[in-house]
């Protein structure tokens, strides 16, 4: 399948530029309020204010953050890269309820809250089928959250025939899960699948015979990071 000609990125996300706007305007008030009653009568307790704030802003801009990724390994229909930046914190067989029925290799990235929260998709292929779960809000690498959890699920069939799963799991801290994939959308690797706000999880379902080029607990790289190998189809 032919690679998707390159789009421009943004370095900042466009779904956190309404959150930065608004946490800038939030910080200038603070400042001015902190500047108008404090800045005379205790200019150390001022500074302390503007300082707290511009760190805590600084730490809203860099989760928001988008590096600009153009995927230049191995290229073929059995490449599956990392969905997000994170940690490999699950390579295990599962059963896998909502779409296989039988059982899965999953492996799972979890995305703490200083990591890239932009999801791309980790095959390129043919969206199969895009479906959103309301749920819990438990803590991302908690096993039930999975399947418990706020959730978004994406099946993509490559163009070899195999069927993978990407599902965008919700955390404790994390409200919001965007999917951009939609039915019948030809994705590709370098492509974003979604987005997910303040820290959660990523889990891929692969076929029991994939090849895993990663181990637990290693970093990964969105979109750059190959993290298995599928077989051919006989």
């Amino acid at each position: 399948m032919g690679r998707l000609k390159k789009v421009k990125q943004n370095r900042i996300h466009h779904e956190g530029i309404p959150t930065l706007l608004l946490g800038f305007a939030v910080y200038a008030g603070i400042v001015a309020l902190s500047s108008w009653f404090l800045y005379e009568r205790c200019p150390v307790a001022f500074w302390t204010i503007v300082v707290v704030f511009a760190i805590v802003y600084a730490v809203i801009v860099n989760f928001f953050r988008c590096p600009i990724r153009i995927y230049e390994g191995e290229m073929s229909d059995n490449v599956v890269v990392a969905p997000a930046d994170g940690h490999v914190v699950v390579i295990e067989e599962v059963e896998e309820h909502e779409y296989f029925h039988d059982r899965r290799l999953m492996v799972s990235i979890f995305m703490s809250i200083t990591n890239v929260h932009a999801n791309w998709f980790p095959v390129q292929g043919i969206v199969r089928m895009v479906r959103h779960h309301n749920g819990n809000f438990m803590r991302a690498w908690l096993p039930k959250a999975s399947t418990e959890n706020e959730r978004s699920t994406i099946v993509i069939q490559t163009a070899s025939g195999h069927d993978v799963l990407v599902r965008q799991v919700a955390g404790a801290v994390a409200r919001r899960i965007v999917t951009y994939a939609t039915e019948g959308q030809e994705c590709y690797i370098d492509n974003h699948m979604g987005f997910i706000k303040f820290g959660s999880r990523v889990d891929v379902y692969l076929p029991l015979d994939t090849d895993v080029k990663v181990a637990l607990g290693q970093a990964t790289t969105g979109n750059q990071t190959i993290i298995a190998m599928l077989k051919d189809k006989a």
